[in-house]
């Protein structure tokens, strides 16, 4: 079988690899608090999604396996909000947040069936970083609010087409980015604890 973007197969899979391991981190990690349990669920399906989506790159183009790519990203920024939402908020506001986290999951979802364009991943994990970062100005996190800036100059770097070599382009290093993205979001993510408000 010949790979139709080999290097883009292996930084998708590294990403997916590290994300991996720290969702599993976080969750042995976890000591019953509902923040940190919704961020190793992001990050699992994040990792999923990189599976995916170099799965995708590399070996098969495939409509059911891009459907799958986009929808475990709409479930990672789910997990992102509702983990920051416990974390930063209480009462009314809190469950207000979670309740909105999932209905905007949903209308993702439903959308992502039928339509195929990445500019509508690129929407819906945009207003979960506006919410996710203002929670964590709110909340004040410093490491989540690094990842969530090197996300998104990784995530122009992408957009801008940037190509280091005809062998590691923009896709390639939009991954290479994003793992440093999500190992501060993940050091960010060791540090949350449930509102004193959840109760």
């Amino acid at each position: 079988m010949t790979l139709s973007e080999p290097m883009t197969l292996v930084t998708d899979y590294v990403l997916a690899g590290v994300t991996a391991w720290l969702c599993f981190s976080l969750f042995k990690k976890n000591d019953s608090q509902k923040s940190r349990t919704f961020w190793a669920l992001a990050f699992a399906a994040l990792a999923a999604g990189a599976f995916l989506g170099g799965t995708w790159h590399g070996f098969v183009q495939s409509g059911l396996l891009w459907k799958a790519t986009v929808l475990t990203v709409g479930a990672a920024s789910f997990g992102m909000v509702t983990g920051s939402a416990l974390a930063a908020l209480g009462g009314a506001a809190r469950n207000s947040l979670v309740w909105l986290a999932g209905g905007k999951f949903v209308l993702y979802a439903g959308w992502m069936l039928w339509h195929d364009e990445f500019i509508y991943v690129v929407i819906d994990s945009g207003i979960a970083f506006a919410v996710v970062a203002a929670l964590h100005l709110w909340r004040f996190n410093p490491w989540i609010l690094a990842g969530i800036g090197v996300s998104v100059a990784g995530a122009l770097v992408q957009a801008s087409g940037f190509t280091l070599h005809r062998h590691f382009n923009h896709n390639d290093l939009y991954h290479v980015i994003q793992i440093a993205a999500v190992l501060l979001l993940y050091r960010g993510a060791r540090r949350l604890t449930d509102s004193v408000a959840l109760g």
